[in-house]
């Protein structure tokens, strides 16, 4: 007999519910970037949160907490693994983001890097009195051992809102259909970095999908590093870093960035720099001075927020956010717009 969580769905969905083992790992869905923006009666819009993304296992009990790289991260939020395992349910797979909670509860990614990688068990607790952190659980893949993903989002949201008990550390993600556009406008008024929009009779499927399209208030992009320039008057460790993306396996020039910088972010990211330092340069077609620069191997990768893209393909108004170890170099590739929305512009 079905879990009491697939009460109340329509038999098309009951149909699609697969018994199965409860998986170790599923590939996360990704969302496409669109300028397209549109409202529909199809589609359903959640807010974009600023975070790392996780994915949860519970099975007999215990916890486990994933990066969408497979990475466990179970040392470095203690208190999710806790707060899950005061769940009376158990043997599921969800769906979230980690968030540093920031002014007006709007997610804030720079805030989270005082948490993302620490691994002291000490600075963790003394910091997670000061940055508080919380999931924002969106989707479920696995319950009552059952593969919930053919199923439809609108049948996933009713699964997942049934299965835990949700608090302040533990969110569900609530959502909003019908005006779109009117909905955005709110997001962007709020300080949010955007919205996910995501169609309702569609599967979890481990890709990027056109069922999950990004619509951003604010230009973010990840981006690998590849060289970064000498300090210069009272800066410590480098003056701006050199970022690029992978396209058809090469690296990519995508201009410099200056700002977003502390004292603390120089000192760890000059730190990293100078170990990975080579003589080569990583970018295939890169046309600015040599004076002052240093290469690096192309493997850390960072969120950056700007203005836009020039028709050279460099970002214009760079601003650094902060390290990423959730996506490996090779995967970083140049987010561009879609028009791929099923209404109007906004």
């Amino acid at each position: 007999m079905k879990s009491s969580l697939f009460a109340g769905l329509s038999q098309e969905n009951l149909d699609k519910l697969k018994k199965m083992q409860e998986p170790t790992f599923v590939q996360p869905m990704l969302a496409m970037l669109t300028d397209d923006y549109f409202s529909s009666k199809e589609w359903l819009y959640e807010h974009k949160f600023d975070g790392e993304r996780c994915l949860v296992f519970k099975k007999d009990g215990k916890v486990y907490l994933k990066s969408r790289n497979k990475r466990i991260m179970n040392n470095e939020y203690p208190e999710l693994v806790t707060a899950f395992e005061q769940q009376k349910a158990d043997n599921f797979v969800v769906d979230g983001e980690i968030v540093a909670v920031g002014k007006a509860g709007v997610s804030d990614f720079e805030l989270l890097q005082g948490r993302i990688n620490l691994k002291q068990k000490e600075k963790i607790e003394s910091r997670s009195k000061k940055i508080h952190i919380a999931l924002r659980i969106f989707d479920v893949m696995y319950a009552g051992g059952y593969d919930t993903r053919r199923l439809s989002l609108e049948a996933r949201k009713k699964i997942l809102k049934k299965l835990l008990k949700y608090n302040k550390i533990l969110t569900y993600t609530e959502h909003k259909t019908g005006n779109g556009l009117a909905f955005f406008k709110k997001a962007c008024q709020l300080g949010w970095e955007g919205l996910i929009a995501k169609r309702i009779a569609g599967e979890y499927v481990g890709v990027r999908s056109r069922d999950w399209l990004k619509f951003k208030c604010i230009m973010k992009q990840e981006l690998v590093i590849g060289g970064y320039t000498e300090p210069q008057k009272s800066r410590t460790y480098f003056g701006a870093l050199l970022v690029g993306y992978f396209n058809k396996g090469k690296l990519r020039y995508a201009g410099k960035v200056g700002t977003g910088y502390t004292e603390d972010v120089l000192a760890m990211l000059g730190k990293k720099l100078q170990k990975i330092e080579t003589k080569q340069c990583p970018f295939v077609d890169y046309d600015e001075s040599l004076k002052g620069v240093h290469w690096v191997k192309p493997v850390l990768v960072a969120e950056f927020q700007f203005a836009q893209w020039t028709n050279a393909g460099r970002l214009r108004v760079g601003r650094y956010k902060g390290l990423r170890d959730d996506k490996k170099a090779k995967d970083v590739v140049k987010e561009t717009p879609k028009a791929i929305g099923p209404g109007k512009r906004l």
